[in-house]
């Protein structure tokens, strides 16, 4: 039964005499019997029409890519994206210039992929125009028409048959498909950082990367994007490793271990990527600190990286390293698993030390605010890290006096 704020948009626009379906993923996910997410409509109505019909029920709309045909309603809570039937007057590789249309086999026919052309009325009835359902069953992922075309027309498309690949095919890839994206590989180059970390990071997060990865190597789709040193196993034997101590997938931590840079060219990927911040810092610490673990560490040692890094950047790296180590020594690998699980371990544990001393013991011991406060406190931190963090608030105040007289 369709949720309250699906029947309000469906009776929205159907009382305005347009007809109105399910598209795309919630329609591939439901025949499936996956979890539906996101659900996206579409019309024959334009969007203006739309706007007018949602409006006549007091339902919020936003006209988001209202220059393609898309609208944004929200009758409740979440959003439903409404775009207009419409076909591809002019394409360049990059955008598409639209016009809309009536004709639901036209609107499938411009579609990339068979299963993605699907469509299904409130009524429950599944329209299927280009075959997609028997290749949706039979876990085949194909291009609608000649795929060099569809290519051709958008250059996205070479990378969002790698994510559907990934996620739905059952068997190896449609030989057509990769002969096309091969040919069409130094295209994604033209792409803008942000569609291309959209999509990279959607396959990143599938279960098992690692035979997807290994097709756009051989597509030469990798070596376009990240024109650095490259490991599909290593990405491989990082998600086993996740999936093992049962963390989920994080596209950044991922990300490094596919590729291994400098922190230079770490940093012009975060940029040609267009990384948020957050990413970029994540990106850039976990490439400096590789190497950074190994398996059955000395307990000071890790005890001291954890406190320098913190818990999280740590746990990436051992995973990290243990997956480098997988990827290139796979039978001393497998001779230092205990060892391996055993620094895991630590780290799932390990509760970080409060150093005893603040700033304001440092100015009551004579010390005048400003730079050499937080100067002599790193001094004497850094000595309590190498004495395994025991001294003690008293202890720490006779190392600070100690500092002060060395000043």
């Amino acid at each position: 039964m369709a949720a309250e704020d699906t029947v309000r948009l469906i009776d929205a626009v159907t009382a305005g005499g347009a007809d109105i379906r399910f598209i795309g993923g919630c329609v591939r996910d439901a025949v499936l019997n996956r979890a539906v997410m996101d659900i996206d409509l579409a019309t024959d109505a334009e969007p203006p029409r739309v706007l007018e019909l949602l409006a006549a029920r007091n339902i919020r709309a936003v006209p988001t890519g209202i220059d393609h045909g898309t609208v944004t309603a929200i009758p409740d809570h979440r959003p439903f994206e409404i775009t207009t039937l419409r076909t591809d007057a002019e394409t360049d590789g990059r955008h598409a210039q639209v016009r809309y249309t009536t004709d639901w086999a036209e609107d499938a026919a411009r579609r990339d992929f068979t299963i993605n052309a699907l469509s299904v009325d409130p009524d429950g009835t599944i329209y299927d125009y280009v075959d997609g359902l028997a290749d949706l069953h039979a876990g085949r992922v194909r291009f609608i028409g000649d795929p060099g075309e569809r290519i051709a027309e958008d250059h996205l498309r070479i990378l969002r048959f790698f994510r559907f690949q990934a996620i739905y095919a059952a068997g190896e890839p449609d030989p057509a498909a990769l002969e096309a994206c091969l040919n069409a590989s130094s295209k994604v180059g033209e792409l803008s950082g942000e569609r291309i970390w959209q999509e990279l990071s959607r396959i990143l997060n599938v279960p098992e990367p690692g035979k997807v990865f290994t097709l756009m190597e051989d597509c030469r789709v990798l070596r376009v994007l990240f024109p650095v040193g490259r490991s599909s196993d290593r990405l491989q034997a990082l998600a086993a490793l996740e999936g093992m101590v049962g963390i989920p997938p994080d596209p950044v931590r991922r990300l490094t271990a596919l590729i291994q840079p400098n922190r230079q060219e770490a940093s012009q990927i975060a940029t040609r990527l267009r990384l948020s911040r957050a990413e970029t810092a994540r990106l850039d610490e976990l490439v400096a600190s590789r190497g950074g673990s190994s398996a059955g560490m000395p307990e000071l040692a890790l005890r001291r990286a954890l406190y320098a890094m913190g818990q999280d950047v740590f746990r990436d790296l051992v995973l990290l390293d243990w997956a480098d180590q997988i990827a290139r020594e796979p039978e001393v690998a497998a001779g230092n698993t205990l060892d391996w699980k055993a620094t895991w371990d630590v780290t799932t544990t390990w509760a970080p030390p409060e150093f005893p001393l603040t700033g304001q013991d440092v100015m009551a011991a004579g010390v005048e605010e400003g730079p050499d406060v937080g100067k002599i406190l790193a001094d004497v931190e850094e000595w309590w890290v190498d004495q395994a963090f025991r001294p003690g608030h008293a202890d720490c105040l006779d190392r600070l006096r100690l500092a002060m007289r060395r000043r």
